[in-house]
């Protein structure tokens, strides 16, 4: 048995400067960055959201800018063969993560538990 939810929404960004786009997400969503999360060499930024709600993520990356989502689990290996069965395809493994594309062509990761509620608020599956 191993537990899943979803865990962010993570706003992909082609840039070289994320800033500007932190000061727009942040007016738009009504979320402040978060200067104490690890944002991995200015790669990333996370902004702070109430309570055990989904993240919200900037990413800075070299592909076209999209968006896609995060699923967190308590087991990552188990959690990606559950999402094969259903159709999905394996793209790569990314340090602790795994990319992944749905039947319907959006990509999106499976990563660690990101959020302490998990045991209680995940979906469990055999």
């Amino acid at each position: 048995m191993h537990k899943s939810r979803l865990a962010a929404l993570v706003i992909d960004c082609q840039t070289d400067d994320l800033e500007p786009h932190v000061r727009f997400w942040s007016a738009a969503l009504g979320y402040e960055a978060d200067p104490a999360a690890d944002t991995a060499n200015g790669k990333y930024t996370e902004f702070k959201v109430p309570g055990d709600d989904m993240k919200v993520l900037l990413q800075k990356v070299q592909h076209p800018s999209r968006v896609h989502l995060d699923i967190e689990t308590d087991d990552v290996d188990a959690e990606v063969a559950r999402l094969e069965k259903l159709g999905a395809k394996r793209v790569e493994k990314v340090e602790t993560w795994v990319v992944m594309e749905a039947p319907s062509g959006h990509r999106f990761c499976v990563v660690r538990q990101q959020r302490p509620l998990l045991a209680q608020n995940g979906n469990e599956w055999p």
